[in-house]
């Protein structure tokens, strides 16, 4: 049952974690997973969020995640601390969509795996209808400090989401 959608002022909840791997790391090694709280990403920290619905399917590989790849140094600019792409894919998908994007270094590449994050923020969406169960809505969020400043939530194509108008608010 998914939780009341988060908005606008509301601060991020602090209970659990992404899994990531490190780039240095080879995606098909004996390499475990590393977790990283909420607290740990957001407390006193600027970071724009966006989640895809999954890795490697067409609008998030050609619409989404190249615009935040190729201006990341503007938005580093602008003073955010952290870009990060989420989606509810393991972190070794997550790690080898990010290779394959070049991503490594501009987006920290992080996996909601089991949906937790999207679930407790009320943007998961039910994608059963294209083979790919419980996912993430498309969406792109700034935060500062875990509280909410900026929302972005798009039902079909790259629009709010995407990195221009993310530049756009900051």
């Amino acid at each position: 049952m998914s939780s009341k959608r988060i908005s606008v002022g509301d601060r991020i909840p602090g209970d659990s974690y992404f899994w990531y791997l490190h780039p240095q790391e080879e995606v098909c090694s004996r390499a475990d997973p590393h977790k990283v709280t909420y607290a740990e990403i957001f407390a006193g920290k600027r970071v724009v969020l966006f989640a895809v619905p999954g890795a490697y399917t067409t609008t998030c590989t050609f619409d989404h995640i190249p615009g935040y790849v190729e201006k990341a140094d503007e938005l580093k600019a602008k003073g955010v601390d952290h870009i990060i792409c989420t989606a509810v894919n393991d972190p070794y998908v997550m790690e080898s969509w990010g290779r394959t994007m070049k991503a490594h270094g501009r987006v920290w590449m992080l996996s909601d795996g089991n949906g937790t994050f999207h679930k407790a923020v009320g943007l998961e969406c039910d994608c059963s209808q294209w083979g790919m169960g419980i996912r993430s809505e498309r969406y792109a969020m700034v935060v500062e400090d875990g509280l909410v400043k900026q929302l972005f939530v798009d039902p079909d194509a790259v629009q709010g989401s995407g990195v221009d108008n993310i530049l756009s608010v900051l």
